[in-house]
């Protein structure tokens, strides 16, 4: 079925229509326009109301968080008010949540009664929970309703706020028994009862964390699911799209904590503010730096002895680290999905263990033949061959175990485990290199 366009007719300023909206490519926005936006922060509401009400639209979704914030909190009311008339209400309620409390009131005066209503409800809710991820479009009609009668309410929705409602079909209890999937009303006859077409629909709780909502997407693909509060009344529907949206956030949100780099900076922030945002990061690595240094320290004797064992120190470091780095980001994705926590990761370390053993070995085999090969040292080979076997083997053992104890802990794996893991393989890579030097050298 074609949905009618969303009409804002008795709004002034707003577009009559919403189809270009959706349609309108990033292309649309000039390199310049977003970059001016995004460095010129004296300037940045100036720049933003210059542009046409699409176009405001359209750079709002593809600025940093921080940057939309600010832009929102210096534009009129006036074409706040207008922005939020031209998006859906969940949409909309995301934008008010970066405003100050003073002006998200002042905004709610200004916007149509319909539009306050659903604003009010959803911002009650907390936005990190599945309610945050709700949409209030749908309509609650009775299975044995006809499609003719289910098709009126769909018709009257749609009319009243632009956007094709969810049919969500009650038991005689009141309670979910499913949806209608919107074709049927065009193919169903007028006078048949709903009940034959309808669908499952998977429930979740209206507190569910992000994590949660994105485990049950998962576990059981659908194109939405209804939210029910304590009493199990439906009271939103979460689309896939918001969960895609969100996972591409926590993505994000994961590389930021892999650098060691706070989510909110963006490109355009000043010296001063990325200098806040990483320091602490960097003087946590500055003193397990320190402890590898006294690590090596304690083996000056055998390194003045044999200079070349420093030219290779560095490849048995590098190596152990980015091995561990694979088997964090896979782990990391793991916990993330809910497939592996502590109790359960007897088999997963058992596997990574066996593949860095495996790996060591390859490695190894072609780190000491290039070794023979320019130095012709064979010793020097098979310390360089040990180590990097018992270093691929420590990486994947603190690369599996420490971001599971980080989340038993309550602490973000991505964002605390790097740091313990890179140590592991730095410190013991570096003590089996010089260790195993001492014996055989000498």
């Amino acid at each position: 079925m074609k949905s009618k366009k969303p009409k804002f007719s008795n709004i002034p300023g707003v577009p009559t229509s919403l189809s270009s909206l959706t349609s309108l490519p990033i292309s649309a926005l000039s390199p310049k326009v977003l970059s001016d936006v995004l460095f010129k922060q004296d300037k940045r509401t100036q720049l933003f109301l210059e542009l046409s009400p699409h176009k405001r639209l359209l750079l709002l979704r593809s600025l940093t968080p921080s940057v939309r914030k600010d832009i929102l909190l210096h534009v009129p009311d006036s074409d706040l008010v207008e922005l939020l008339h031209m998006v859906d209400p969940d949409e909309a309620t995301d934008m008010l949540q970066l405003l100050t409390a003073k002006k998200r009131e002042s905004v709610l005066q200004l916007v149509s009664a319909e539009l306050k209503n659903s604003l009010s409800t959803l911002l009650e809710f907390d936005a990190e929970t599945a309610a945050g991820l709700m949409t209030l479009d749908y309509v609650q009609v009775k299975s044995d309703d006809t499609i003719a009668d289910v098709a009126k309410k769909f018709k009257n929705h749609e009319k009243s706020t632009g956007r094709p409602p969810v049919i969500l079909a009650m038991k005689e209890d009141g309670k979910l028994a499913g949806f209608l999937p919107g074709h049927e009303l065009g193919f169903g006859r007028s006078s048949e009862h709903i009940g034959k077409y309808v669908k499952r629909l998977p429930s979740i709780s209206y507190a569910a964390t992000h994590d949660e909502v994105i485990h049950m997407f998962h576990t059981h693909p659908h194109a939405k699911v209804a939210v029910k509060n304590d009493g199990g009344d439906v009271i939103g529907i979460i689309y896939s799209d918001d969960v895609l949206n969100l996972m591409q956030d926590k993505e994000a949100s994961s590389l930021y904590d892999f650098a060691g780099i706070r989510q909110e900076e963006s490109i355009a922030d000043s010296a001063r503010r990325k200098v806040l945002n990483r320091y602490q990061w960097l003087i946590i690595n500055l003193g397990t730096a320190f402890l590898a240094a006294f690590t090596i320290g304690r083996f000056e004797a055998i390194l003045n002895e044999f200079v070349l064992l420093a030219v290779y120190m560095p490849i048995v470091a590098g190596m152990g680290g980015n091995a561990a780095t694979q088997t964090l980001a896979v782990m990391v994705r793991g916990i993330s999905l809910g497939q592996i926590d502590l109790k359960t990761a007897g088999r997963t370390l058992r596997n990574e263990l066996g593949a860095g053993f495996i790996n060591g070995i390859i490695n190894a085999v072609l780190v000491a033949t290039v070794v023979v090969i320019v130095n012709g040292d064979f010793k020097i080979a098979l310390v360089l061959a040990l180590a990097m076997v018992i270093n691929l083997v420590v990486a994947a053992f603190f690369g599996t175990l420490v971001p599971l104890v980080m989340t038993k802990l309550g602490k973000d794996p991505a964002a605390s485990a790097t740091i313990f893991i890179t140590t592991a393989t730095d410190v013991l890579g570096f003590l089996a290199f010089l260790g195993l030097a001492t014996v055989v050298l000498k």
